[in-house]
């Protein structure tokens, strides 16, 4: 059986939350694969949705500028970017967070929780992945280099959120909507309400499917002391998704009125609402698969956003 074929075999290490077939688990060498694991090169999911909100801002920036399409070299370093801070994340989190792991399913073979990666060794690859964040960022305007710093601190006191409040998805949506700013910033060396309102929307993104994420560990992290918001919202959890995705939706029709998009832009945002409410429809406590696949298809209804703003810049010429 060939890693090509349904149903072709999972190695016997493999994360459970891994893409299937992924090239770490089926094509990079043993050795390598602990540290492509911690830095989550397996499941990049992550970085689209640390990506995507500054790939917005950027596009609605050059709707509101009048330029046919947002700055390509920026969307480039936004792409690096994403990728080496979130695995930088990734490091740091599972450096905090690696006793915890070893009492959920889900995460008690990750390669700090097992050993597979020490704890010196993890620390001089966040400084390398840090490293190359920093010159992404340097690479952008002043100001936007000081907005990019002052995202360090809901980064940094994220990982602990989980011990003392039954909100980490509301802190990680703080540290994940960060790009709201950024891409706006990097096209115009400013902010205003637009993007502000677009971080706000992706907050509330956020949290909505960061809960669904969290339904997967929903019974470990009772035995382990994890609190979460599925854990606050219980049996309203599918409504208060709901809830947080309509919020989104009106933050941005907000932002999309200020900024004076057209139809093309709208109809992506209608088509993104489609897509949140077919996710909250789908939300079951009882089925962690499903609420991974929720989880993963944001990148979906992610780029629906992206692509129709940017078509939406280009149409106005």
């Amino acid at each position: 059986m060939t890693v090509n074929e349904p149903g072709a075999a999972e190695p016997q290490d493999a994360l459970p939350d891994a893409a299937p077939l992924n090239w770490v688990d089926h094509w990079a060498p043993p050795s390598w694969r602990p540290m492509l694991r911690l830095v989550r090169i397996d499941r990049p999911i992550g970085w689209w949705l640390l990506l995507l909100p500054c790939w917005w801002s950027s596009a609605l920036a050059a709707v509101a500028t009048g330029q046919p399409y947002p700055d390509p070299l920026h969307l480039a370093l936004f792409l690096v970017g994403a990728i080496a801070m979130r695995g930088a994340g990734c490091v740091y989190n599972d450096i905090i967070d690696r006793d915890l792991d070893r009492q959920v399913t889900r995460t008690r073979n990750r390669p700090l929780a097992s050993g597979a990666v020490s704890v010196k060794a993890a620390l001089v690859l966040l400084a390398g992945l840090v490293g190359i964040g920093l010159l992404v960022l340097l690479s952008f305007n002043r100001f936007s280099i000081i907005l990019g710093f002052c995202s360090l601190g809901p980064i940094l006191v994220y990982p602990f959120m989980k011990r003392i409040t039954s909100w980490p998805q509301a802190v990680l949506g703080l540290a994940f909507a960060w790009g709201g700013l950024i891409g706006w910033s990097a096209a115009t060396g400013s902010l205003s309400l637009a993007p502000c309102l677009v971080y706000l929307a992706a907050i509330f993104w956020t949290i909505g499917y960061d809960t669904i994420y969290a339904i997967q560990d929903f019974d470990d992290d009772s035995v382990a002391g994890i609190r979460s918001t599925p854990r606050l919202f219980g049996q309203w959890t599918q409504i208060m998704v709901g809830l947080f995705f309509f919020l989104a939706l009106a933050v941005l029709i907000w932002a999309y009125a200020i900024t004076g998009t057209g139809l093309v832009a709208q109809a992506g945002l209608a088509a993104f609402a489609l897509h949140l409410g077919w996710q909250v429809l789908k939300i079951d406590l009882k089925n962690p698969r499903m609420a991974l696949k929720l989880f993963r298809s944001n990148r979906d209804a992610g780029l629906i956003l992206f692509l129709s703003l940017s078509g939406d810049a280009l149409l106005r010429l």
